[in-house]
C-alpha cells in the first residue's frame, strides 16, 4: 500500500534550534516559515531573529520549536558572542503573552516511577515577565537598594527601600507581571480540557504544549528521551 501524504492547509511557522536534530514529517506535506534560532544566528542579528520567529507564531498561530540554548559566560566565550543573550524560550514566551503546558506522555511498554500513575497530569505555568524579564545587579560596595514607582499620571512617585547593604555588597533581583497577563494565565488555565485532551485555548491566547515521557530514561538502552516544544 502506497503512502498517503496529508496536505496542511496553513503556514507554520518553524524555530530551528541548537540541537543536531530535526523535526520529520514524513506524512505532512507542510508550508514553512523557517527561523533559524542557532546561536550564531541569534548573535549576528542581535537576537533580532528570535523576535521575528515569535511575531510570525502571532500571524500563523502555530509554530514548532526545537531545542535551543541560552547561553552563559562559558558559551559566550566558546561560540564568541556578543553578549549573553537572553533564553529564546523567554522572548518568545514575553512576546505571545502565553501560558506553558506541560503534559506527559504515558507509554504502556515503559514503566512508570510511580505506578498508580496510570493518567497523565497537565501543568499549566505563566509564561510572561517574572523570572523571563527580570533584572538583576551585583553590589560590590555599601549602599541602599530602592524600588521606585513613577505614574505617568498625576500621581504621586511611591518609594520603598529594600535593603541597605552595609558590608562589601551582594545582588539584587528585580520582577513584575501585568494584571492583563494574570487574567490571560487564568483564562487559559481554567480553559484547557481534561488531562489526557490537548488544550483547547480561545483565539487569542497563546499556549507552550511542551510534552515528555514520564520515565525520562529509556530502561533498555539507559538513554534520555528529549522534550518535544509545540507552541500553539
Amino acid at each position: 500500500m502506497d503512502d498517503v501524504m496529508v496536505s496542511v492547509p496553513r503556514l507554520i511557522a518553524s524555530h530551528a534550534g541548537d540541537e543536531m536534530t530535526q523535526l520529520i514529517f514524513p506524512y505532512l506535506e507542510l508550508d514553512i516559515k523557517y527561523f533559524d534560532l542557532g546561536l550564531p544566528n541569534r548573535d549576528s542579528t542581535d537576537d533580532k531573529v528570535t523576535k521575528e520567529s515569535a511575531e510570525a507564531t502571532l500571524k500563523y498561530n502555530v509554530a514548532i520549536k526545537c531545542a535551543t540554548i541560552t547561553p552563559d559566560e562559558t558559551r559566550v566565550r566558546g561560540f564568541g558572542l556578543k553578549k549573553m543573550w537572553r533564553s529564546p524560550n523567554g522572548t518568545i514566551r514575553n512576546i505571545l503573552n502565553g501560558t506553558v503546558f506541560r503534559e506527559l506522555i504515558i507509554c504502556r511498554n515503559i514503566p512508570c516511577i510511580v505506578p498508580g500513575w496510570t493518567k497523565p497530569i497537565c501543568i499549566g505555568r505563566h509564561a510572561f515577565g517574572d523570572q523571563y524579564r527580570a533584572t538583576d545587579i551585583i553590589v560590590n560596595e555599601p549602599g541602599k537598594l530602592k524600588l521606585i514607582f513613577e505614574p505617568s499620571g498625576s500621581s504621586r512617585k511611591t518609594e520603598f527601600e529594600v535593603f541597605n547593604f552595609t558590608g562589601a555588597g551582594g545582588v539584587a533581583l528585580a520582577m513584575y507581571n501585568t494584571d492583563e497577563s494574570i487574567r490571560a494565565f487564568a483564562e487559559s488555565s481554567v480553559t484547557v480540557r481534561s488531562p489526557g485532551v490537548r488544550p483547547r485555548l480561545s483565539k487569542g491566547r497563546y499556549g507552550h504544549v511542551s510534552t515528555h515521557l514520564d520515565n525520562p530514561t529509556c530502561p533498555v538502552t539507559g538513554l534520555r528521551s528529549r522534550r518535544t516544544h509545540n507552541l500553539l
